[in-house]
């Protein structure tokens, strides 16, 4: 049985995993299933640490909507901070030399961690040049 804090924040992150959804993205909600994408991970993924927070919703989704439009990965995951403890804390373990922060992007190759880029290098940036830095690093790790 659900309580209704946990009813009410199911019903408020709806649209704000749908939003990376809808762009492509794979949601991953338990420990098992990050664990078993990262298992069989090839290539470049993409991992967004989702939150609830505004430059989550204001910047962090939309850059990293648009950086997938022009460059695409061969993965787009997301995990929810906050919402899926467990998926988060599994997902945040196979790159843990860097504090945990959300939102945050991960650009992974072959499962190992290439790039990140922590709430700090969000929070207080323009959309723009979030997605633009996001599209390079993509850029060159695809290419790579």
């Amino acid at each position: 049985m659900t309580n209704a804090y946990d009813e009410y924040m199911r019903q408020v992150t709806e649209p704000m995993r749908a939003e990376l959804e809808n762009a492509g993205f794979t949601q991953l909600t338990t420990a098992d299933s990050v664990h078993e994408f990262m298992a069989e991970t090839k290539g470049t993924s993409l991992v967004v640490i989702n939150s609830v927070c505004g430059c989550a919703a204001g910047l962090a989704r939309p850059a990293a909507r648009e950086a997938v439009a022009e460059v695409k990965p061969d993965q787009l995951i997301t995990v929810f901070a906050g919402q899926d403890p467990d998926a988060t804390a599994a997902m945040r373990g196979y790159f843990d030399e860097v504090p945990a922060s959300s939102p945050s992007m991960a650009i992974l190759k072959d499962g190992q961690l290439a790039y990140f880029i922590p709430r700090e290098q969000i929070e207080g940036f323009p959309m723009e040049q979030i997605r633009d830095h996001l599209a390079d690093v993509l850029k060159q790790v695809c290419a790579d």
